[in-house]
Protein backbone atom coordinates (compact mmCIF):
# COMPACT_ATOMS: atom_id res chain seq x y z
CA UNK A 1 0.00 0.00 0.00
CA UNK A 2 1.04 3.40 -1.28
CA UNK A 3 2.53 6.05 1.82
CA UNK A 4 0.45 9.18 2.11
CA UNK A 5 1.94 12.19 1.20
CA UNK A 6 1.70 12.74 5.18
CA UNK A 7 3.86 9.73 6.05
CA UNK A 8 6.36 11.01 3.27
CA UNK A 9 6.20 14.23 4.87
CA UNK A 10 7.24 12.42 8.19
CA UNK A 11 9.66 10.22 7.19
CA UNK A 12 11.49 12.61 5.37
CA UNK A 13 11.99 14.87 8.31
CA UNK A 14 12.46 12.61 11.02
CA UNK A 15 15.92 13.73 11.42
CA UNK A 16 14.72 16.84 12.13
CA UNK A 17 12.79 15.64 14.93
CA UNK A 18 15.85 13.44 15.98
CA UNK A 19 17.81 16.61 16.09
CA UNK A 20 15.40 19.03 18.55
CA UNK A 21 14.92 15.70 20.71
CA UNK A 22 18.88 15.14 21.52
CA UNK A 23 19.68 19.11 21.76
CA UNK A 24 16.16 19.03 24.58
CA UNK A 25 18.41 16.15 26.30
CA UNK A 26 21.53 18.47 26.07
CA UNK A 27 19.52 21.00 27.65
CA UNK A 28 17.96 19.51 29.81
CA UNK A 29 21.23 17.85 31.01
CA UNK A 30 23.11 21.15 31.85
CA UNK A 31 20.50 22.78 33.57
CA UNK A 32 19.75 20.10 35.71
CA UNK A 33 23.10 18.99 36.54
CA UNK A 34 24.16 22.57 37.48
CA UNK A 35 20.94 22.68 39.78
CA UNK A 36 21.71 19.11 41.28
CA UNK A 37 24.87 20.24 41.77
CA UNK A 38 23.48 23.93 44.03
CA UNK A 39 24.96 25.84 41.11
CA UNK A 40 21.67 27.93 40.32
CA UNK A 41 20.47 30.39 42.24
CA UNK A 42 18.26 32.78 43.60
CA UNK A 43 18.14 34.97 41.02
CA UNK A 44 16.58 33.93 38.97
CA UNK A 45 15.94 30.39 38.90
CA UNK A 46 14.04 30.63 43.05
CA UNK A 47 12.16 34.29 41.53
CA UNK A 48 10.98 32.45 38.85
CA UNK A 49 10.02 28.83 40.97
CA UNK A 50 7.77 31.45 43.07
CA UNK A 51 6.26 32.66 40.23
CA UNK A 52 4.65 29.74 39.00
CA UNK A 53 3.82 27.89 42.12
CA UNK A 54 1.93 31.10 42.81
CA UNK A 55 -0.08 30.48 39.98
CA UNK A 56 -0.14 27.01 40.63
CA UNK A 57 -1.81 27.51 43.01
CA UNK A 58 -4.22 29.86 41.94
CA UNK A 59 -3.13 33.25 42.52
CA UNK A 60 -1.30 36.04 40.84
CA UNK A 61 2.60 35.75 40.96
CA UNK A 62 5.11 36.91 44.48
CA UNK A 63 8.23 36.44 45.00
CA UNK A 64 9.78 36.43 48.59
CA UNK A 65 13.39 36.62 46.61
CA UNK A 66 12.20 40.11 45.46
CA UNK A 67 10.61 41.62 48.77
CA UNK A 68 7.59 39.93 51.23
CA UNK A 69 5.12 39.35 49.11
CA UNK A 70 6.34 40.92 46.26
CA UNK A 71 3.36 41.34 43.28
CA UNK A 72 6.32 39.94 40.30
CA UNK A 73 3.40 41.71 37.65
CA UNK A 74 4.82 44.83 39.02
CA UNK A 75 8.48 44.01 37.88
CA UNK A 76 8.22 42.57 34.97
CA UNK A 77 5.48 41.56 32.38
CA UNK A 78 5.70 37.63 31.62
CA UNK A 79 1.88 36.31 32.17
CA UNK A 80 2.91 33.81 29.58
CA UNK A 81 4.41 32.17 32.69
CA UNK A 82 1.22 31.00 33.71
CA UNK A 83 1.22 28.42 31.43
CA UNK A 84 3.71 26.59 33.20
CA UNK A 85 1.75 26.15 35.83
CA UNK A 86 -0.39 22.81 34.75
CA UNK A 87 3.08 21.00 34.92
CA UNK A 88 3.70 22.01 38.66
CA UNK A 89 0.64 20.26 39.55
CA UNK A 90 2.42 17.40 38.17
CA UNK A 91 5.87 18.21 39.38
CA UNK A 92 6.07 21.34 41.49
CA UNK A 93 9.86 22.23 41.97
CA UNK A 94 12.44 24.15 40.28
CA UNK A 95 13.20 21.03 37.98
CA UNK A 96 10.09 21.35 36.05
CA UNK A 97 10.90 24.81 35.33
CA UNK A 98 14.50 23.72 33.81
CA UNK A 99 13.23 21.35 31.76
CA UNK A 100 9.97 23.35 30.31
CA UNK A 101 13.18 26.00 29.16
CA UNK A 102 14.71 22.85 27.26
CA UNK A 103 11.82 21.69 25.49
CA UNK A 104 11.29 25.64 24.51
CA UNK A 105 14.65 25.99 22.73
CA UNK A 106 15.14 22.27 21.26
CA UNK A 107 11.33 22.84 19.31
CA UNK A 108 12.40 26.50 18.35
CA UNK A 109 14.82 24.09 16.17
CA UNK A 110 12.56 22.64 13.83
CA UNK A 111 10.92 25.42 11.96
CA UNK A 112 14.43 26.94 11.10
CA UNK A 113 15.50 23.43 9.80
CA UNK A 114 12.80 22.72 8.08
CA UNK A 115 13.52 26.00 6.00
CA UNK A 116 16.50 25.34 5.60
CA UNK A 117 15.89 21.81 4.51
CA UNK A 118 13.04 22.82 2.11
CA UNK A 119 15.24 26.08 0.29
CA UNK A 120 18.77 24.78 0.74
CA UNK A 121 18.87 20.90 0.68
CA UNK A 122 19.05 18.25 3.66
CA UNK A 123 22.78 18.88 4.17
CA UNK A 124 22.25 22.94 4.92
CA UNK A 125 19.61 22.51 6.77
CA UNK A 126 21.86 19.97 9.68
CA UNK A 127 24.11 22.01 9.45
CA UNK A 128 22.35 25.18 9.90
CA UNK A 129 20.11 23.57 12.70
CA UNK A 130 22.79 21.89 14.81
CA UNK A 131 24.87 24.94 14.67
CA UNK A 132 21.75 27.18 15.78
CA UNK A 133 20.92 24.52 18.41
CA UNK A 134 24.45 25.14 19.52
CA UNK A 135 25.15 28.46 19.49
CA UNK A 136 26.57 30.34 22.11
CA UNK A 137 23.46 32.57 23.12
CA UNK A 138 21.49 29.38 23.99
CA UNK A 139 24.32 27.83 25.94
CA UNK A 140 24.49 30.47 27.99
CA UNK A 141 21.03 30.74 28.83
CA UNK A 142 21.09 27.27 29.32
CA UNK A 143 23.99 27.35 31.75
CA UNK A 144 22.01 30.49 33.74
CA UNK A 145 19.11 29.24 35.12
CA UNK A 146 15.48 29.66 33.51
CA UNK A 147 14.15 32.83 32.13
CA UNK A 148 11.02 33.31 31.05
CA UNK A 149 12.08 34.91 27.51
CA UNK A 150 12.77 31.69 26.22
CA UNK A 151 9.13 31.31 25.94
CA UNK A 152 9.77 33.87 23.46
CA UNK A 153 12.49 31.55 21.33
CA UNK A 154 9.80 29.43 19.57
CA UNK A 155 7.52 32.11 19.05
CA UNK A 156 10.45 33.82 17.00
CA UNK A 157 11.52 31.06 15.30
CA UNK A 158 7.72 30.24 14.01
CA UNK A 159 7.09 33.81 13.20
CA UNK A 160 10.65 34.81 11.38
CA UNK A 161 10.52 31.27 9.17
CA UNK A 162 7.04 32.25 7.88
CA UNK A 163 8.16 36.11 7.54
CA UNK A 164 11.02 34.76 5.86
CA UNK A 165 8.46 32.54 3.42
CA UNK A 166 6.05 35.62 2.78
CA UNK A 167 3.85 33.81 4.93
CA UNK A 168 2.37 37.08 6.48
CA UNK A 169 -0.45 36.60 8.62
CA UNK A 170 1.11 33.15 9.97
CA UNK A 171 4.31 35.53 11.24
CA UNK A 172 1.62 38.35 12.70
CA UNK A 173 0.33 35.00 14.47
CA UNK A 174 3.23 33.69 16.03
CA UNK A 175 4.81 37.58 17.01
CA UNK A 176 1.20 38.61 19.04
CA UNK A 177 1.94 35.91 21.64
CA UNK A 178 5.52 37.69 22.22
CA UNK A 179 3.39 40.56 24.03
CA UNK A 180 2.67 37.92 26.95
CA UNK A 181 6.29 37.02 27.26
CA UNK A 182 7.79 40.54 28.25
CA UNK A 183 6.89 44.37 28.14
CA UNK A 184 10.03 45.26 26.02
CA UNK A 185 8.89 42.40 23.34
CA UNK A 186 6.52 44.62 22.22
CA UNK A 187 9.05 46.57 20.14
CA UNK A 188 9.99 43.21 18.45
CA UNK A 189 6.86 42.91 17.64
CA UNK A 190 6.70 46.26 16.09
CA UNK A 191 9.50 45.99 13.67
CA UNK A 192 8.06 42.26 12.79
CA UNK A 193 4.82 44.80 11.91
CA UNK A 194 7.19 47.12 9.75
CA UNK A 195 8.70 44.39 7.92
CA UNK A 196 5.45 42.77 7.12
CA UNK A 197 4.40 46.25 5.70
CA UNK A 198 7.52 46.27 4.06
CA UNK A 199 6.64 42.97 2.27
CA UNK A 200 3.32 44.05 1.06
CA UNK A 201 0.91 43.17 3.64
CA UNK A 202 0.37 47.14 4.64
CA UNK A 203 -2.75 46.85 6.71
CA UNK A 204 -2.22 43.86 8.53
CA UNK A 205 1.57 45.33 9.16
CA UNK A 206 0.68 48.34 10.28
CA UNK A 207 -2.19 46.60 12.78
CA UNK A 208 1.34 44.18 14.75
CA UNK A 209 3.14 47.64 14.59
CA UNK A 210 0.20 48.83 16.55
CA UNK A 211 -0.38 45.90 18.60
CA UNK A 212 3.32 46.26 19.76
CA UNK A 213 3.22 49.58 20.53
CA UNK A 214 -0.15 49.24 22.34
CA UNK A 215 0.95 46.23 24.58
CA UNK A 216 3.97 48.29 25.18
CA UNK A 217 2.64 51.11 26.19
CA UNK A 218 0.19 49.55 28.44
CA UNK A 219 2.45 47.17 29.85
CA UNK A 220 5.37 49.82 30.69
CA UNK A 221 2.50 52.79 31.78
CA UNK A 222 -0.16 51.02 33.32
CA UNK A 223 -0.04 47.37 34.26
CA UNK A 224 3.85 47.58 35.23
CA UNK A 225 3.07 50.81 37.86
CA UNK A 226 0.08 49.58 38.97
CA UNK A 227 1.45 46.25 40.49
CA UNK A 228 4.72 47.74 41.50
CA UNK A 229 5.01 48.84 45.05
CA UNK A 230 7.11 51.82 44.05
CA UNK A 231 4.24 52.88 41.78
CA UNK A 232 6.41 53.24 38.90
CA UNK A 233 8.36 50.84 36.41
CA UNK A 234 11.71 49.58 38.56
CA UNK A 235 13.61 49.79 34.86
CA UNK A 236 13.69 53.05 34.11
CA UNK A 237 16.93 53.87 35.71
CA UNK A 238 18.95 51.69 33.61
CA UNK A 239 17.56 53.60 30.46
CA UNK A 240 17.45 57.17 32.14
CA UNK A 241 20.87 56.21 33.91
CA UNK A 242 22.05 54.98 36.58
CA UNK A 243 25.19 53.53 38.73
CA UNK A 244 25.40 50.29 36.85
CA UNK A 245 26.06 47.04 38.04
CA UNK A 246 29.32 46.80 40.72
CA UNK A 247 32.50 46.82 38.78
CA UNK A 248 31.45 48.11 35.89
CA UNK A 249 31.15 51.25 33.45
CA UNK A 250 27.43 52.68 35.15
CA UNK A 251 25.32 55.78 33.65
CA UNK A 252 27.29 58.54 33.47
CA UNK A 253 23.83 60.90 34.85
CA UNK A 254 20.39 60.95 34.05
CA UNK A 255 17.44 62.02 31.62
CA UNK A 256 17.09 62.15 27.96
CA UNK A 257 20.35 63.74 26.94
CA UNK A 258 22.57 60.88 28.72
CA UNK A 259 20.24 58.40 26.76
CA UNK A 260 20.82 59.99 23.24
CA UNK A 261 24.57 59.91 24.07
CA UNK A 262 24.43 56.14 24.94
CA UNK A 263 22.52 56.00 22.09
CA UNK A 264 24.77 56.93 19.63
CA UNK A 265 28.12 56.96 21.26
CA UNK A 266 27.66 54.14 23.24
CA UNK A 267 26.36 51.89 21.08
CA UNK A 268 29.65 51.04 20.25
CA UNK A 269 31.75 51.66 22.74
CA UNK A 270 32.85 49.94 25.18
CA UNK A 271 34.98 47.04 23.47
CA UNK A 272 32.16 44.14 25.31
CA UNK A 273 29.31 45.80 22.86
CA UNK A 274 31.38 45.44 20.27
CA UNK A 275 32.87 41.93 21.00
CA UNK A 276 29.06 40.86 21.50
CA UNK A 277 28.09 42.32 17.98
CA UNK A 278 30.63 40.11 16.63
CA UNK A 279 30.11 37.01 17.94
CA UNK A 280 26.66 37.49 17.01
CA UNK A 281 27.24 37.54 13.75
CA UNK A 282 30.09 35.74 13.61
CA UNK A 283 28.51 32.17 12.95
CA UNK A 284 26.56 33.43 9.97
CA UNK A 285 30.09 34.63 8.73
CA UNK A 286 28.62 37.80 9.12
CA UNK A 287 25.92 36.92 5.94
CA UNK A 288 22.61 37.67 8.28
CA UNK A 289 23.35 41.36 7.63
CA UNK A 290 22.04 41.00 4.16
CA UNK A 291 18.53 40.54 5.07
CA UNK A 292 16.02 42.94 6.10
CA UNK A 293 15.20 40.21 9.22
CA UNK A 294 17.73 41.31 10.97
CA UNK A 295 16.36 43.92 11.43
CA UNK A 296 14.08 42.54 14.10
CA UNK A 297 16.80 42.10 16.59
CA UNK A 298 17.71 46.55 16.56
CA UNK A 299 14.92 46.42 19.39
CA UNK A 300 16.80 44.18 21.77
CA UNK A 301 20.52 45.36 20.89
CA UNK A 302 19.65 48.77 21.71
CA UNK A 303 17.98 48.33 25.26
CA UNK A 304 20.91 46.22 25.89
CA UNK A 305 23.82 48.58 24.82
CA UNK A 306 21.90 51.78 26.30
CA UNK A 307 21.14 49.90 29.46
CA UNK A 308 23.95 51.51 32.24
CA UNK A 309 23.89 48.00 33.40
CA UNK A 310 27.38 46.34 32.05
CA UNK A 311 26.25 43.27 32.62
CA UNK A 312 23.78 43.77 29.45
CA UNK A 313 26.59 44.09 27.19
CA UNK A 314 28.29 41.16 27.24
CA UNK A 315 27.70 37.45 26.28
CA UNK A 316 27.07 36.11 29.56
CA UNK A 317 23.44 35.07 31.42
CA UNK A 318 20.26 35.04 29.06
CA UNK A 319 20.09 38.36 27.35
CA UNK A 320 21.31 36.92 23.54
CA UNK A 321 18.72 34.30 23.96
CA UNK A 322 16.31 36.18 21.30
CA UNK A 323 19.03 37.21 19.60
CA UNK A 324 19.67 33.49 17.87
CA UNK A 325 16.63 32.20 15.89
CA UNK A 326 16.77 36.53 15.02
CA UNK A 327 20.20 36.19 13.70
CA UNK A 328 20.02 32.33 12.25
CA UNK A 329 16.47 33.43 10.44
CA UNK A 330 18.44 36.14 8.93
CA UNK A 331 21.20 33.92 7.72
CA UNK A 332 18.95 31.16 6.15
CA UNK A 333 16.85 34.38 4.36
CA UNK A 334 20.00 35.50 2.96
CA UNK A 335 21.55 32.20 1.71
CA UNK A 336 17.70 31.83 -0.29
CA UNK A 337 17.39 35.31 -1.35
CA UNK A 338 21.27 36.22 -3.22
CA UNK A 339 20.64 32.63 -4.70
CA UNK A 340 24.17 31.14 -3.39
CA UNK A 341 25.75 28.79 -5.70
CA UNK A 342 26.47 25.27 -4.29
CA UNK A 343 30.58 25.90 -3.74
CA UNK A 344 29.20 29.27 -1.75
CA UNK A 345 26.81 27.46 0.26
CA UNK A 346 29.02 24.97 1.16
CA UNK A 347 31.86 27.81 2.02
CA UNK A 348 28.88 29.27 4.34
CA UNK A 349 28.25 25.92 5.98
CA UNK A 350 31.32 25.35 6.61
CA UNK A 351 32.56 28.62 8.09
CA UNK A 352 29.51 28.41 10.50
CA UNK A 353 30.44 25.04 11.72
CA UNK A 354 33.78 25.68 12.31
CA UNK A 355 33.52 29.01 14.14
CA UNK A 356 30.18 27.41 16.32
CA UNK A 357 32.54 24.73 17.12
CA UNK A 358 35.40 26.93 18.11
CA UNK A 359 33.02 29.06 20.14
CA UNK A 360 31.51 26.41 21.49
CA UNK A 361 33.96 24.97 24.49
CA UNK A 362 33.72 28.50 26.35
CA UNK A 363 30.00 27.67 26.50
CA UNK A 364 28.05 26.05 29.13
CA UNK A 365 27.13 23.17 27.09
CA UNK A 366 30.53 21.95 26.83
CA UNK A 367 30.30 21.07 30.51
CA UNK A 368 28.68 18.08 29.44
CA UNK A 369 31.98 16.90 28.27
CA UNK A 370 33.93 17.57 31.40
CA UNK A 371 34.23 14.91 34.10
CA UNK A 372 33.50 17.77 36.62
CA UNK A 373 30.29 18.01 35.78
CA UNK A 374 29.37 14.49 36.91
CA UNK A 375 30.81 14.67 40.34
CA UNK A 376 28.93 15.98 43.30
CA UNK A 377 30.54 18.01 46.14
CA UNK A 378 30.18 15.23 49.53
CA UNK A 379 28.85 19.70 50.56
CA UNK A 380 25.72 18.82 48.39
CA UNK A 381 24.31 15.86 50.35
CA UNK A 382 25.25 17.42 53.44
CA UNK A 383 23.19 20.65 52.67
CA UNK A 384 19.95 18.60 51.76
CA UNK A 385 20.59 16.48 54.61
CA UNK A 386 20.06 19.79 56.60
CA UNK A 387 17.69 21.09 54.76
CA UNK A 388 15.15 18.11 55.24
CA UNK A 389 15.07 19.44 59.29
CA UNK A 390 13.70 22.61 57.70
CA UNK A 391 9.35 22.04 57.24
CA UNK A 392 7.28 22.47 54.45
CA UNK A 393 5.85 25.72 54.22
CA UNK A 394 7.99 27.31 56.96
CA UNK A 395 9.29 31.10 56.66
CA UNK A 396 13.56 30.62 55.46
CA UNK A 397 16.22 33.04 54.51
CA UNK A 398 19.11 31.54 52.97
CA UNK A 399 22.01 32.03 50.76
CA UNK A 400 21.64 32.56 46.84
CA UNK A 401 22.52 29.01 45.90
CA UNK A 402 20.10 27.03 48.65
CA UNK A 403 17.06 29.71 47.44
CA UNK A 404 16.18 27.42 44.14
CA UNK A 405 16.46 24.04 46.52
CA UNK A 406 13.99 25.02 49.19
CA UNK A 407 11.63 27.61 47.45
CA UNK A 408 9.17 24.36 45.97
CA UNK A 409 8.22 23.90 49.19
CA UNK A 410 9.07 26.66 51.94
CA UNK A 411 8.49 30.62 51.96
CA UNK A 412 12.18 31.42 50.90
CA UNK A 413 14.24 34.40 50.87
CA UNK A 414 17.99 35.78 50.62
CA UNK A 415 19.76 35.51 54.29
CA UNK A 416 20.03 39.28 55.07
CA UNK A 417 18.61 41.42 52.66
CA UNK A 418 17.05 44.05 53.55
CA UNK A 419 13.73 43.19 50.90
CA UNK A 420 13.65 40.13 53.01
CA UNK A 421 11.11 38.57 55.33
CA UNK A 422 11.99 39.81 58.84
CA UNK A 423 12.29 36.85 61.65
CA UNK A 424 12.17 33.77 59.68
CA UNK A 425 11.74 31.17 61.15
CA UNK A 426 14.78 29.26 59.72
CA UNK A 427 17.85 30.66 58.70
CA UNK A 428 20.53 28.69 56.69
CA UNK A 429 23.86 29.90 55.23
CA UNK A 430 26.70 28.68 53.57
CA UNK A 431 29.74 30.65 55.12
CA UNK A 432 32.01 29.03 52.48
CA UNK A 433 30.41 30.61 49.60
CA UNK A 434 32.43 31.70 47.29
CA UNK A 435 33.19 35.21 46.84
CA UNK A 436 31.89 35.28 43.58
CA UNK A 437 28.16 33.95 44.84
CA UNK A 438 27.97 37.32 46.52
CA UNK A 439 26.97 40.67 45.53
CA UNK A 440 24.76 42.05 43.18
CA UNK A 441 23.81 38.39 41.85
CA UNK A 442 24.43 36.58 44.90
CA UNK A 443 24.02 37.21 49.04
CA UNK A 444 23.59 40.77 49.93
CA UNK A 445 26.17 40.30 52.47
CA UNK A 446 30.31 40.23 52.68
CA UNK A 447 31.66 37.41 53.85
CA UNK A 448 32.65 39.51 57.26
CA UNK A 449 29.06 41.09 57.26
CA UNK A 450 27.24 37.40 56.88
CA UNK A 451 29.25 36.03 60.01
CA UNK A 452 28.46 39.76 61.98
CA UNK A 453 24.84 39.16 61.15
CA UNK A 454 25.08 35.04 62.39
CA UNK A 455 26.17 36.41 65.31
CA UNK A 456 23.76 38.81 65.77
CA UNK A 457 21.01 36.78 65.08
CA UNK A 458 22.24 34.20 67.96
CA UNK A 459 21.24 36.81 70.15
CA UNK A 460 17.84 37.56 69.05
CA UNK A 461 16.51 35.05 69.69
CA UNK A 462 17.76 32.10 67.07
CA UNK A 463 19.32 28.73 68.40
CA UNK A 464 22.22 27.12 66.33
CA UNK A 465 20.38 23.70 65.03
CA UNK A 466 23.35 22.15 63.14
CA UNK A 467 26.63 23.04 61.79
CA UNK A 468 28.38 21.09 59.44
CA UNK A 469 30.39 21.37 56.01
CA UNK A 470 30.21 25.25 56.12
CA UNK A 471 26.40 25.14 56.81
CA UNK A 472 24.76 26.68 59.66
CA UNK A 473 21.26 25.79 60.45
CA UNK A 474 19.53 27.46 63.12
CA UNK A 475 15.43 27.85 64.55
CA UNK A 476 13.87 31.03 66.22
CA UNK A 477 13.08 29.72 69.54
CA UNK A 478 9.45 30.63 70.30
CA UNK A 479 8.43 32.15 73.29
CA UNK A 480 5.67 30.40 75.56
CA UNK A 481 3.13 32.68 76.69
CA UNK A 482 4.17 31.78 80.58
CA UNK A 483 7.50 33.06 79.64
CA UNK A 484 6.32 36.30 78.57
CA UNK A 485 3.73 36.63 80.92
CA UNK A 486 6.87 36.24 83.79
CA UNK A 487 8.78 38.71 81.71
CA UNK A 488 6.42 41.45 81.85
CA UNK A 489 5.28 41.01 85.32
CA UNK A 490 9.30 41.11 86.42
Amino acid sequence: MAASPHNGRFYGTWWIWTMAGALFLVYAAVSLRLHQRMMTSSYDLGIFDQVVRSYAEGHLPVSEVKGQDFPVLGDHFSPILALVAPFYWVWRGAETLLVVQAALLAVSVVPLTLWARRTLGAPAGAVIGACYGLSWGIASAVGYDFHEVAFAVPLLAFSLTALGNDRLSAAAYWALPLLLVKEDLGLTVLVIGLVIAWRGDRRLGMFTVAAGVAAAALALFVVLPAFSPSGSFAYWSLVEGGSGAPGVDGGSGGGLLDLLHRGTIGLVTPQTKVSTFVLMLAPTMFLAMRSPLLWVALPTLVWRFTSSNGLHWGTGFHYSLVLMPMVFAAFIDALVRRGTSVRGLRRYLAGCAAITLVILPNFPLFQLVQPDTWRTDPRVAVAHRLMDKIPDGATVQTSDHLVPQLSNRTSVSLYGSNDSRPNPQWIMVDVWAPDSTRGWLGAPLSAEAEQQHLVESSRTGYALVAQEGGFVLMHRQEVMPQQRSRSGHA
